[in-house]
């Protein structure tokens, strides 16, 4: 008997995140919503990752009413959202109550599926917001961010499946944001956490593309047990995006398992946003080839052409090579974390330091906290060398304890600062909003009356906004920093650029 297949569609959020900068309005949204709806997808990703920062940063859209716009125009489907756990949809630990109040708030406007994840797979870091989604009986979705290093094996995997399933997840995710899951590997870790967790625990397998082996892995995941996969409409699909939704069920004919996705209605859905895509020219990613060099680097296509851009900027582009073979000796020497947002960012821009300047002869503020335990607890140890000379960068000691632990409460000032501000609707969302995004959130209360911007119309409007793939503003905002040693200087951005998660 044939076995059902499950499909997310990640064409509303991560589909445009990664292939043109998060910048879609949502009135070129709107009309592929009724397909989408009745095309039988398990979940539609609409909300979360950068999509909230790109709204206020960009297009001058509340996220929160985009939300409630997909909730209406989606009642057949599962609406749901990535959240980065401790880190919420900013790039900081928030204080528990901060957490607490984000997930009431994005349940009460209509989110219903939470796919919950920490850069470092750190558990702690995840605790809180599991909790929270648990309590509004909304769909707690628990992640692994797949990684390869010498302490990462299969097991490591399946016993992370384990304790998020202590945690009371309603479902596992496995999360390959660099397109690094090969086809056995996908076998192998969904086969072990369904035997060790029971096949009754739903396993969701998100992929990229950029490597261009990851359809392969999705069909051995399948064949391994895997409940539901993520793919994207073929008009906003490849490169540093996804597998396309339509070559996913092609796949599956003539074999032991089927989806219920109508193909008719995705093609109706395609050719909207094949009409849609060209508008968008300007933030077009520039990666639309396959990138196999990620599997040695681990940086994700978008991060790799920053930090070429940072590199050319200094007049030192020949340095390449050198970083791309100091990324992996900084991820090691930093404990092995997985490089998505922000620690890709973090891991790169260090290596790009030590090739310019000697090995950690430059620290930043964000690469001494991530070794001194201020993002999480790491798969391995941090080098000790590196953990001292962070010490005496930062001039503080490492912590051991949940980062979070160490944060004061922090609701009372933040409503505060907000409801102060020109402009702010008197409403919880809104603090939320100013929380996230403290630096942009003034300007956009102020200029939100002027209604959304739609950038794909007008050419003219490119210029209020970063169009280059390869500038630091690409994705969000960045930290900038300016660095002297001897006769060299430098300017090096960190942020969340190139399709972060």
């Amino acid at each position: 008997m044939s076995r059902l297949v499950e499909i997310t569609d990640v064409i509303l959020r991560d589909a445009h995140q990664s292939l043109i900068a998060t910048r879609m309005a949502m009135e070129d949204m709107i009309p592929a919503c009724e397909d989408l709806d009745n095309a039988g997808y398990w979940s539609l990703e609409c909300w979360g990752g950068a999509t909230f920062d790109s709204c206020i940063r960009f297009l001058n859209e509340d996220p929160w009413e985009r939300l409630r716009t997909f909730k209406k125009l989606l009642p057949k489907t599962r609406t749901q959202m990535l959240l980065r756990g401790q880190n919420l949809l900013g790039y900081r630990h928030y204080e528990d109550t901060v957490v607490d109040r984000f997930v009431e708030k994005a349940a009460e406007n209509g989110m219903d599926v939470f796919r919950v994840f920490d850069a470092l797979n750190d558990p702690r870091n995840l605790t809180r917001a599991i909790a929270a989604v648990k309590r509004t009986g909304k769909h707690a979705q628990g992640t692994i961010c797949y990684t390869i290093s010498p302490v990462h094996s299969t097991q490591t995997f399946i016993d992370m499946a384990k304790t998020l399933v202590d945690m009371g997840v309603d479902s596992i995710c496995i999360k390959d944001m660099a397109a690094l899951l090969k086809p056995q590997p996908a076998y192998d870790i969904v086969k072990g956490i369904k035997e060790s967790v029971g096949q009754d625990v739903l396993v969701h397998v998100h992929v990229h593309s950029t490597t261009g082996v990851t359809l392969v892995s999705l069909m051995k995941a399948i064949e391994a047990g895997a409940d539901i996969v993520d793919t994207s409409v073929s008009a906003m699909s490849l490169g540093p995006g996804h597998n396309p939704t339509e070559s996913l069920i092609e796949m599956l004919e003539g074999t032991p398992y089927h989806t219920k996705v109508n193909l008719d209605l995705v093609y109706k859905v395609r050719d909207h946003f094949n009409k849609i895509k060209p508008r968008y020219q300007e933030f077009m990613s520039e990666v639309t080839t396959v990138e196999t060099e990620i599997f040695k680097s681990q940086i994700p296509g978008g991060m790799l052409s920053n930090m070429e851009s940072q590199l050319k900027q200094q007049g030192q582009g020949d340095k390449m090579k050198e970083v791309l073979l100091e990324v992996p000796r900084v991820r090691a020497a930093a404990g092995n974390v997985p490089l998505v947002t922000p620690s890709s960012q973090i891991v790169g821009t260090q290596a790009v330091f030590n090739v310019m300047m000697g090995p950690y002869q430059v620290m930043t503020g964000e690469f001494a906290d991530l070794v001194l335990g201020y993002y999480g607890k790491t798969a391995t140890v941090p080098d000790p060398d590196v953990v001292a000379k962070a010490k005496e960068s930062a001039k503080k000691e490492p912590i051991d304890v949940r980062p979070a632990d160490k944060l004061e409460p922090e609701w009372e000032k933040l409503d505060s600062a907000a409801k102060a501000l020109e402009g702010h609707n008197g409403s919880v969302e809104d603090t939320l909003t100013y929380a996230m995004f403290p630096q942009i959130a003034p300007k956009f209360f102020k200029s939100r009356p002027d209604g959304p911007l739609n950038l794909g119309k007008d050419p003219s409007s490119f210029a209020a906004v970063s169009a280059d793939p390869n500038s630091p503003g690409y994705l969000a905002a960045p930290i900038q920093y300016e660095v002297k040693l001897g006769d060299k200087k430098m300017q090096v951005t960190v942020g969340p650029v190139g399709g972060g998660q």
